[in-house]
């Protein structure tokens, strides 16, 4: 069960604009290509300066759909967002050998995968962390520039752990590094490593520790944790 779904924006014609991007690892190449075909018709609207972080009172995205939610959301030093849609599918082609970097060797594939189902994790996700980190740097979760949805799993309480910019504004706890929240809903099982991190609270001394995995376990589809707000 869910704790609790996330509280959304009020709207003046009582209506929320929701963007949805899924999971799939690599495949964030495909909702890459459809925003920015997305955000350059808006630009032919409202010109070059118009970034989809404008026009859509919620941003959620599960996984990999988790990255890219923060990525186009995330303020930059001027306060807009920190990557333009056209520029995602250019950092999933240079970066994801890098972060799936395959290995050969003399066995089956089907033997391989066995050996590394038994071994862990396919890959150790220190090269996704320290982009991640690079590139989201301090910036938390209460600082998008929308409210932002992203789910994870924790493996400890075994029930999805929702994060929003709109809750983390109203709890300290819940507002973590947004490169955090992006390491956990990219922790896909036998992929990547689970995560842990911690997020404190300096006015009231508490803290709160999280272990996540991939979001997609229990929502690929991020706006599945929302349907009853739409209902």
């Amino acid at each position: 069960m869910v704790n609790s779904v996330p509280s959304l924006p009020q709207s003046h014609e009582k209506m929320v604009t929701v963007l949805s991007i899924d999971g799939g690892g690599i495949r964030g190449i495909i909702p890459g290509t459809s925003l920015a075909f997305l955000e350059y018709k808006l630009q032919e609207l409202d010109g070059e300066n118009a970034r989809l972080a404008n026009y859509f009172d919620v941003i959620a995205g599960t996984s990999t759909g988790g990255l890219v939610a923060a990525m186009i959301t995330a303020p930059d030093k001027d306060n807009r967002p920190l990557y333009a849609a056209k520029d995602i599918v250019n950092f999933y082609l240079e970066h994801c050998p890098k972060i799936f970097p395959q290995k050969s060797s003399g066995l089956t594939a089907a033997a391989q995968n066995l050996i590394e189902a038994l071994n862990g994790p396919k890959y150790d996700g220190k090269y996704l962390h320290s982009l991640v980190r690079q590139i989201l740097g301090q910036t938390r979760l209460d600082k998008m520039l929308t409210n932002v949805v992203i789910p994870s799993f924790d493996i400890k309480l075994l029930q999805p752990t929702i994060f929003s910019t709109n809750n983390a504004k109203a709890n300290a706890l819940k507002n973590p590094l947004i490169s955090d929240v992006c390491i956990s809903t990219s922790a896909a099982p036998t992929y990547l490593p689970p995560y842990q991190f911690e997020v404190k609270d300096t006015k009231l001394g508490t803290s709160k520790v999280y272990n996540l995995i991939d979001g997609g376990v229990s929502a690929n589809n991020p706006v599945s944790h929302l349907s009853e707000k739409f209902n």
